[in-house]
């Protein structure tokens, strides 16, 4: 009963969502939008009281167009740390974030740090060429999995982007999605989410070059273009066409490396690149003894370029900027203010863990390696640090289902796909006369609402597109 409960309370979520993910941001320039002027505006940012001392203020939402200034995108695998990082620009400067989907559907507009999915199929690259430069926001794939799915659970009970625009902040980080939930999109997407999770990093982190997210090969834009539509081409598609349409023209060397459009460095969409000139972890953000020196970190990349940089407070008052946003929880809420169960209640199988251990030691040893274009870098000197942490983290977890000090996932918890093989066939073979026991598949569901949720999303952007060209006229 109460697994088929749960399948109609995700039929009720995801079937209500267009798409899942638009961004954390939506209705916050809405909500607290005013009329001040450029100079007003300027006196926005949180105030430094000397000393050491400052006391935090919302930025301005209402951003001039006059102003010149120097734009950060903050990028990362869909997980709700973006917004720490974000918050941390905007009370450093007093001028405002927004997501690549308020682009998307409402145009351009002045915003100096955008947030962004993309190329992740819940992103969209819909700032055209407003942006200057580029951070990587890495997250604990572990964590990340469960964070990406809450705020999917958030939002889902939009139907159109106006909706979405209209919810009330609260809505977001509220509370946790139920367990039940959360096991069904596991056991069906998680998988496939590792291999996503390190081609978003793969892919910003070699600016813009395009390759397949399974073998972490070179690829065609076609192939790239699939990528990012999961919603109609399956996994098998994907590794199917790549195997019949790219590694023969890798191999005669028709196809080679190449540069997704935006990031083609000859002309890239972003002025200084698609390459990152930071990684910026969230989780540093939160720790007592690391969070002030992230700030930090954050700060000096809106110091790159003086069109930014005259905005920012006084050095002396980044650790109060970091105190105000992180111990007294001043702004937006976060993901970290999220009630109830906690993320080491969303459970893992071991055949999961073991692929995001494989997934982050392959990253580590790509950028880690000595000898190589990475090794001087400071940005994958960070990312691979970062890494090795997460890594110790996971396979602490996963050595505590062997030592007893973690919750052995029993046969009705949601599994991987091997273990969950394994315990069916082992099922079968004891209970032939009891199949009423054994779990449903949900792959054809998933799948199937999916494709239904891309093509509600594809059909938004077009009338999204036909909003601008309206206007343009």
């Amino acid at each position: 009963i109460l697994l088929a409960l749960a399948a109609v309370e995700v039929i009720r979520y995801e079937i209500k969502s267009l798409p899942l993910v638009y961004n954390t941001l939506r209705g916050a320039t809405k909500k607290f939008e005013n009329n001040d002027s450029p100079a007003e505006a300027r006196r926005k940012l949180s105030i430094n009281l000397g000393g050491g001392n400052c006391e935090w203020t919302k930025p301005t939402y209402n951003v001039p167009e006059e102003i010149d200034f120097h734009k950060t995108i903050i990028a990362g695998f869909p997980s709700g740390d973006k917004r720490m990082v974000f918050l941390q620009m905007e009370a450093l400067t007093g001028w405002p974030a927004k997501d690549e989907w308020d682009f998307e559907f409402e145009g351009d507009s002045n915003h100096p740090f955008i947030k962004a999915n993309y190329p992740h199929h819940e992103g969209v690259w819909g700032w055209g060429d407003n942006a200057d430069q580029m951070v990587l926001m890495v997250r604990n794939i572990r964590r990340s999995m469960v964070e990406y799915y809450d705020i999917r659970w958030d939002l889902g009970f939009a139907e159109t982007y106006d909706e979405v625009a209209s919810l009330d902040l609260d809505v977001l980080y509220g509370e946790r999605a139920p367990l039940e939930d959360f096991f069904l999109w596991r056991d069906e997407k998680v998988m496939d989410e590792i291999y996503w999770y390190g081609w978003e990093i793969d892919y910003w982190m070699e600016g813009g070059l395009m390759r397949d997210m399974f073998s972490h090969g070179i690829t065609s834009p076609e192939h790239f273009a699939m990528e990012m539509d999961p919603r109609t081409n399956t996994r098998a598609d994907l590794e199917g066409y790549y195997l019949t349409n790219v590694a023969p023209r890798i191999a005669d060397g028709s196809i080679v490396e190449s540069y997704d459009v935006h990031c083609d460095p000859s002309n890239p969409q972003i002025t200084s690149g698609c390459e990152p000139v930071a990684v910026i972890s969230a989780e540093k953000l939160r720790d007592p003894a690391r969070g002030p020196q992230e700030t930090e970190a954050i700060a000096n990349v809106l110091l790159n370029d003086d069109r930014m940089g005259q905005f920012m407070i006084s050095n002396s008052a980044w650790r109060c900027v970091w105190r105000e946003l992180i111990v007294n929880k001043k702004g937006l809420k976060t993901v970290y203010d999220r009630p109830g169960n906690q993320e080491s209640d969303y459970n893992f199988s071991e055949e999961m863990l073991t692929a995001m251990i494989v997934e982050l030691n392959r990253l580590i040893e790509k950028y880690g390696e000595v000898g190589s274009v990475w090794e001087n870098k400071d940005t994958a000197i960070e990312l691979v640090s970062l890494l090795t942490e997460h890594v110790g983290e996971i396979q602490d977890e996963l050595d505590g289902y062997g030592n007893g000090n973690r919750k052995t996932l029993r046969d009705k918890d949601f599994l991987g796909p091997k273990e969950r093989k394994r315990r069916r066939d082992l099922y079968l073979s004891n209970a032939a006369d009891d199949l009423a026991k054994i779990r449903k598949d949900y792959t054809a569901y998933f799948n199937a609402l999916a494709k239904k949720r891309w093509e509600d999303q594809q059909d938004a952007r077009r009338l999204a597109s036909e909003k601008k060209m309206s206007a343009r006229k």
